[in-house]
């Protein structure tokens, strides 16, 4: 492992990995007395996530945020489902918070569908209902654009955050088209707020696992609404996150969205976004192949690596009769993805 170029300490949690070998990955930068150990993220493991892919299961799947953080879902006694929905909700504030992680940082709501609107076929195009607060944070400040952006967000990755990245670098060039970064317009700001701030407040609607799974089939998403949701709220390009939001926004959702109708609403290509005179496209990027699909793929490609790797540590292997059942689910589901783009494009 190399630690030049001003790399002081490798810092890992406390769940060390092995080589192929059966070794500690990180032998030789604690012998030179540059390793820092921090206590492992709670909940988040890639064994687990890996195992999901080759296994194909659904377990890990959540039926209602809600019902998980209020203790009535999941496995366990009652007890043990309320003390788990606890320590998700209090993880979820964590995220929240700023930077420091002492003050408050992103609003955290959650959309609720109208009863009266649900149906037997969950496609997350429903959208009556309303939004309630679940965590406090900064609410948009004077001058700001409210920005609206959705998506799954499963393996939270580059292709993601590139794409995020895309949105805020967008605004700013709005913003310099409306003077937002002139030295009068920046002092005004810092006296008015005490300090100055971004030209865009940016809301990441999260949909539900069974609206995903709708969608993409097989066991996709690979992590559940609550990991995702995680994963945003980490992000420093966002400022809100929504959860269960339906997978097409109509002006209806979006009016009822905290802030109401969003200045812009930013996506990838897509043929589900609705024309509502405010959606814009983000073209098309250097990381833009990057998505679930794409590391699920990997995973397959370097099963005979992962294991290998697990039969060093112990670890009973997954089995070629679950690798062959995902590898005929994934052609199913693209089959059938083909036949709906097919039919879109007849009634277009």
């Amino acid at each position: 492992m190399d630690l030049h170029y001003g790399c002081k300490y490798v810092v890992h949690g406390d769940d060390i990995t092995s080589d192929a070998s059966g070794e500690d990955c990180y032998r030789f930068v604690k012998a030179a007395g540059r390793f820092k150990i921090v206590k492992r993220t709670p909940g988040i493991s890639t064994t687990d996530l890996v195992g999901r892919m080759l296994l194909c299961t659904k377990t890990h799947f959540i039926k209602s945020l809600d019902k998980a953080l209020a203790g009535e879902e999941g496995s366990g006694s009652d007890q043990e489902r309320k003390q788990a929905g606890e320590q998700m909700t209090e993880r979820i504030k964590a995220y929240a918070s700023n930077e420091t992680g002492l003050e408050p940082g992103s609003e955290v709501w959650v959309w609720h569908q109208a009863v009266e609107s649900k149906t037997a076929e969950p496609s997350g195009t429903n959208d009556d209902g309303k939004c309630s607060k679940m965590v406090d944070g900064v609410a948009p400040k004077k001058g700001q654009r409210v920005v609206y952006v959705d998506g799954g967000f499963d393996l939270f990755s580059s292709g993601h955050i590139e794409f995020l990245r895309s949105v805020v670098e967008k605004e700013e060039k709005e913003g310099r088209e409306r003077g937002w970064y002139t030295q009068e317009a920046t002092q005004q700001r810092i006296a008015e707020s005490g300090s100055d701030y971004s030209p865009a407040y940016v809301v990441a609607g999260v949909h539900d696992d069974q609206v995903i799974n709708h969608w993409k089939g097989v066991n996709y998403p690979i992590m559940n609404i609550f990991e995702r949701g995680l994963c945003v709220l980490q992000c420093k390009y966002i400022s809100a996150v929504v959860f269960s939001a339906p997978f097409t926004p109509s002006s209806s959702f979006l009016k009822s969205l905290p802030y109401g109708l969003p200045n812009v609403i930013y996506h990838g290509p897509t043929s589900f976004m609705p024309s509502l005179g405010i959606f814009q496209e983000i073209h098309s990027h250097d990381f833009a192949h990057v998505n679930a699909g794409e590391i699920v793929g990997r995973i397959m490609r370097s099963r005979a690596q992962y294991e290998e790797r697990q039969r060093v540590k112990g670890v009973k292997g997954i089995g070629e009769e679950a690798v062959r059942r995902r590898e005929e689910m994934e052609r199913e589901e693209s089959a059938k993805a083909a036949e709906r783009e097919a039919l879109r494009q007849s009634k277009a």
